[in-house]
């Protein structure tokens, strides 16, 4: 090893790097000239209903698998532990509740965009405000996204910088256009192949550097950084049991609930069981990145242990620590450094193209669709004329990136996870409680976006650094792809606002959505709370009921041999020209649609 000299690539790295974009392009191609050859938006946005479970499962891991995260969870294990791998706990309940809740009933609507559910449920405004606001996140992301490996890359290797950004944004750009969703999932699938294989080849190289597993583990466990429980519970701890177990929960259903990127993928699916069934495989896939991404960090500590590059200034950010540790460990393997590039820009592709592909159909139907008829196919070249556009924006949002300093980067990161938890909040007031009007939905919205970016900008400017050094920012939430600081002095426990600055990032989702469901609820019933009979059929979910049944079956196990001719679907209401049902318990509405009832979105949904 050479831990002073400059790294380069080979020109085996490059073929191999050139390869992956090559085989992205032409899975693009093959699904733009063959089949329905993306005619129609039905197979452009949505693959036409026709999509398995098994590369859906991976597609949905892809997405929000970013460079980001494979670069930032490595280096978060080398320099604080194992205690972010608890995080993988939160996965269980974060994939639950959107396979019986959220998946169930957005399938049943046939909704193209999750946005149509806010309309049917509230409002018009309500549904364009969450459209504005999902384009923002995904805007603002999509630049950084597709900046901060190449330029990562750039600081170690000196590939160049904007000619990785351009290759990796044109190619992801065509592939997505001219292919549709279905080339979308299956470039995942590819890329996801790519990823795991590039990290085990790190990962079995850095062991056998270390002196094999043996001498490995024992270097990690004398290093102290196998982490146990912490089950302290003070919030403002940036990693506990706690924070990462619960508060990652809500990042989970702001991710796999409510995010029109895998939205869009459970729709895809030839049926709801199939949809319920891709994001139960999604925990599986999850759990094999998060163990790879922190065995990498692991690695790392034993080949270099606290001698990090770092501190011997070889890089000047943590974000170079993982591209550093592969030119370092296989600079004598040719073409696994370019396997491992190949690895980190197939993250980065699959969370742009699901951005892409997620703004142009939103675009489309919440925003041009409701205003101006057209033809089908005049419809279709206009959502790949949509993503084009995006892709576009994509390469001069990283330019503008570009001109920010590293601060402002880093807040441009946090703003993907500010925006999320606000939306999911948005979601819960209208799926959970059938009280809540149109009125409460936008001020709740625009409360949790208020305390979104006052606690987040405003612990990010606390811990700017001043007249005195400030440690570095070293902490990246792989789930939701942000990096946020560490916190300064962990043992204290600061008090008024200081004390909500400090909140750990992992809350900022609960708080967030916590925020809108209570303005919401209160706004909600100081302008008169909408009645059942106002509540349009299947966009509540009966939470009383369903829990008075599960209550039923656990007491009484023989009330599962009952007869089922006796659930309520008789006591269909006729209002408006939609079906409504009468109340199950006093303060409820039951409207949850049965799989076979007939969506109020399938007449909007035709163009």
């Amino acid at each position: 090893m050479d831990p002073t000299g400059q790294k380069y690539f080979t020109i085996i790295d490059y073929v191999i790097f050139a390869l992956l974009l090559v085989a992205s392009m032409a899975i693009g191609l093959y699904y733009a000239f063959t089949g329905g050859r993306q005619s129609t938006t039905q197979e452009f946005m949505y693959a036409d209903r026709s999509m398995k479970c098994l590369p859906l499962s991976l597609s949905l891991m892809a997405t929000f698998q970013s460079a980001v995260a494979i670069i930032g969870t490595p280096a978060e294990v080398y320099a604080n532990g194992t205690q972010y791998w608890f995080i993988g706990c939160c996965y269980i309940l974060g994939l639950l509740i959107p396979a019986h809740i959220f998946i169930p009933m957005f399938y049943r609507l046939h909704l193209t965009s999750v946005y149509q559910y806010l309309e049917l449920r509230f409002c018009k405004a309500v549904r364009i405000c969450g459209t504005v606001t999902f384009i923002f996140q995904m805007v603002v992301y999509m630049g950084v996204g597709i900046y901060t490996p190449a330029l990562a890359l750039n600081a170690v290797t000196g590939f160049h910088l904007w000619g990785a950004v351009l290759a990796t944004g044109l190619v992801c750009t065509l592939y997505t256009a001219l292919g549709g969703l279905k080339a979308v999932v299956w470039t995942d699938v590819f890329q996801t192949v790519v990823m795991f294989t590039g990290q085990l080849a790190v990962i079995i190289v850095g062991v056998h550097q270390a002196g094999g597993l043996s001498d490995a583990w024992v270097k990690v466990r004398d290093g102290g950084r196998i982490s146990g429980i912490d089950l302290n519970p003070d919030p403002t701890v940036r990693h506990t049991f706690w924070t990462l177990g619960v508060g990652g929960v809500f990042l989970m259903l702001s991710l796999y609930g409510v995010n029109q990127a895998q939205v869009q993928r459970y729709l895809s699916s030839r049926t709801e069981k199939e949809a319920v069934m891709s994001c139960y495989m999604v925990f599986p896939c999850l759990q094999v990145a998060l163990m790879l991404s922190c065995l990498m960090g692991l690695v790392m500590f034993a080949c270099y242990g606290n001698n990090s590059p770092l501190e011997q200034q070889y890089i000047t950010s943590k974000d170079q620590m993982v591209l550093y540790f592969v030119m370092d460990m296989l600079q004598n393997f040719p073409g696994l450094p370019g396997l491992f590039v190949a690895c980190l820009f197939s993250a980065s592709l699959s969370t742009i193209s699901s951005a892409f592909n997620s703004l142009a159909t939103v675009t489309m139907v919440d925003l041009i669709k409701p205003h101006y008829s057209m033809t089908e196919a005049r419809a279709t070249l206009l959502s790949k004329m949509l993503a084009l556009s995006y892709g576009i924006i994509c390469v001069a949002m990283a330019y503008v990136v570009h001109l920010m300093n590293s601060s402002v980067l880093q807040a441009a990161l946090s703003i993907f996870g500010m925006v999320g938890g606000p939306l999911l909040g948005l979601f819960c007031l209208g799926i959970f409680f059938p009280c809540a009007n149109s009125i409460g939905a936008v001020a709740g919205l625009a409360a949790g976006l208020v305390m979104a970016f006052w606690v987040g900008i405003g612990g990010f400017l606390s811990r700017m650094p001043s007249s005195v050094q400030v440690l570095p920012f070293n902490s990246t939430n792989t789930s939701e792809n942000i990096t946020v600081p560490a916190v300064i002095d962990a043992a204290s426990r600061p008090a008024g606002l200081n004390g909500l600055y400090s909140l750990s990032y992992m809350w900022y989702s609960a708080l967030n959505s916590s925020t809108v469901v209570l303005i919401g609820l209160i706004i909600s019933f100081m302008t008169g709370p909408t009645k059942g009979d106002d509540v349009a059929s299947g966009t509540v979910y009966p939470v009383m009921r369903t829990a008075q049944s599960l209550l039923h079956k656990l007491v009484k196990p023989s009330a599962c041999c009952t007869s089922p001719e006796h659930t309520q679907i008789d006591g269909h209401k006729k209002i408006n020209g939609n079906v409504k049902e009468d109340a199950g318990t006093e303060g409820e509405t039951e409207t949850f649609l049965p799989s076979n009832a007939v969506s109020p979105v399938e007449h909007e949904t035709s163009v």
